[in-house]
Order: structure tokens, then sequence, then C-alpha cells
């Protein structure tokens, strides 16, 4: 009969010990937290692109011919469709029928160099094709307008191409920056305009999507509401809001980065011919332009802010400059231009 084993003393009173299965077990689990939270990266963006609306923003005829680069026509539409009428109160827009842009910016990302934001004044006095001379903003308005109208009249007198056509309404503007967690703002002097829903007082503070909506569409602050003003607002919110959209904090919480792309689909339409990566060189392209980024921010260069024209008081823009402007974003010389 074969004698009992000795019983090692260091062994007495010790657990047995398992670690290959439970690291195996530790390591499943990191890897399917890795898997879900990659699979949520893709997922997200190709489900909000399904929701995106798409329209045919292509003029006919002969157009510029391709330069350097991508540019992107950026139009803040007025429209209210799809919003309810208590919507329509909070946001402060009325209920005014149609569809007018309320903001126009071309976006030029070169193929090297800061990508420049301009914007372009919505009371421009410019040829219209088969309307003549007119506010700039009239080329989208009418059954016979829309970002075909308005994409043909920018080119014709700029001579640059437009590639690429992105809309947003009101309600859209405002669902992104709540979904981005708002945008921090420097606001130069007391602003308080009823129509546009806001009082303000002096100095940097957050703004919520209802607000900042008041904020850049405001026209009856003195010495803020004309059209230069709204429009310089109008690209430091567009930027900031880039910015919070594209941070750390939005690729690591997982509701966030969620709500961010279904209120970015929903809120945007684009041309046929753009593609999801498309919509990502326009993000990060204005996410450059923020104050201290990469990017120029400026306006269409004006001869005459004040002018009239049948009546109506109407801004000349100074075809010279304008050119100039053109010619340095075809050669890629965004670098030399200077933010204002």
């Amino acid at each position: 009969m074969s004698q009992p084993q000795p019983i090692d003393p260091r062994l007495v009173g010790r657990r047995p010990v398992r670690p290959k299965k439970r690291r195996s077990l530790v390591g499943r689990l990191i890897g399917l937290v890795i898997l879900l939270f990659v699979l949520t990266l893709i997922c997200v963006p190709l489900y909000a692109w399904s929701r995106i609306d798409k329209v045919d923003a292509a003029p006919a005829g002969q157009r510029p011919a391709d330069a350097a680069g991508t540019t992107y026509l950026l139009v803040g539409s007025d429209s209210r469709e799809g919003l309810s009428t208590e919507e329509k109160k909070k946001l402060g827009t009325g209920s005014v029928g149609g569809n007018r842009t309320d903001t126009i910016i071309l976006l030029h990302v070169p193929e090297s160099g800061p990508p420049a934001l301009i914007s372009v004044p919505r009371d421009s006095w410019v040829p219209i094709p088969g309307r003549g001379d007119a506010k700039i903003n009239t080329a989208f308005e009418g059954s016979k307008g829309g970002p075909k109208l308005l994409t043909q009249t920018l080119e014709n007198y700029t001579g640059l191409r437009i590639d690429h056509y992105v809309e947003i309404g009101f309600g859209g503007f405002a669902s992104i920056i709540d979904s981005v967690g708002g945008v921090d703002v420097c606001v130069k002097k007391a602003m308080k305009d009823k129509d546009a829903h806001i009082n303000l007082k002096p100095g940097c503070q957050e703004l919520d999507g209802t607000t900042a909506l008041g904020y850049v569409r405001s026209r009856k602050v003195p010495g803020l509401g004309d059209d230069f003003g709204r429009a310089e607002r109008q690209r430091e919110v567009i930027g900031l809001t880039a910015s919070n959209a594209l941070s750390w904090k939005t690729f690591v919480n997982p509701v966030r980065y969620y709500k961010i792309g279904t209120s970015g689909a929903d809120a945007l339409t684009v041309d046929d011919d753009m593609g999801p990566f498309d919509v990502a060189k326009f993000a990060l392209a204005m996410r450059k332009v923020t104050t201290g980024g990469d990017g120029v921010s400026l306006g269409l260069p004006v001869a005459n802010p004040n002018a009239t024209r049948r009546g109506q008081s109407v801004v000349l823009l100074s075809e010279t400059k304008v050119k100039a402007l053109v010619k340095a974003l075809k050669a890629g010389q965004t670098a030399g231009l200077k933010s204002s």
C-alpha cells in the first residue's frame, strides 16, 4: 500500500488559484467592450446618414471649371417645416410661410492650408439668372428658386465652382447646439431683442440652442443687428458647434455620440453627390475655423454696405476684391487671407 504524500505546510489554508480562467474572462469582457465601442463608432454614422435628406443642387448649363480643393455652400434656411406651433413660439420664428435664406456662407477647403469660411451678405445686389439684378437671398425664394438657382447665382458672380451644398433650418440649428451641450460665446454688448427671444448681458456665457438661434438671428440690437454683425456671429457659433461636436467628450460618451449624430442628420439637407466622407471633411474644416483654430473667417468684400436700389436697402460688393479673393482661393493661398 502506497504511503500518502506529505503536505507542503506553505499550502495549508490557501484557496485554490485559477489565474488562467479569471484572466481569460476579464480579457473577453474587455474585448467585448472594445467591440461594442467600435461598432457604435461605425454604426451610428451609417444610421445617421440614412436619415439625411438629399436634394439636387447642381445647376444646369456651363459651370466654372473645377478648382483645387473643395467648396461648400452652407445655407441657413428660415423654413418652419416640421416645427409645431409650440416650437415656433419657443424659437421665436413666427409662422411665415415659404423658404428663405437667413444665412449664406461659402466654406473653401484647400488641398493644403487653412480652410476659409466666407459669409455672403444676404442683401448683396447681384445678377440672378432669369431675374435680373436683385438681392442674392431672393435667388432661393419662389417656385423657380432654391439650391440650384442660388448655386448658379454665386458661381456666375464669383467664378468659383461650388462642389457641395448643405442646408440647415431653424429647428435643426437649435437641436444640434443642444446636442453638443450648448456653446460658450462672449457677448460684446447687451443684446435685448424681443422678436429673437434674447436678453443677454455683456460677457462670456453659455447659450443653449434656442438662445444661440436668437443670438445669430437678431436684427434689432444697435451696432450688432446689421448683416455684418449677424454674419460674424453666425460664423462664430457654427465654428464653436463643430468644435464641440468633434471633441473627445463626444467619442467617449455613446449617448452624446448618438444624440449629436442623429440630431445633425435630422437637421441637414445635402446635395445628391455628397457622401459621408464629404460631411466629415466639412465638419472638420468648420472646427478649424473656430477662434484660435487653423482657419480663416471673413466676409465677401463689400464696396458699399448702405446702398439703395429700387427703393431697397442693399449691399454692393467690391467686384475687384471679390475677384482677388476667388483667385487666391483657386490658387490655394488661403494662408494669406486675413480674418475679419
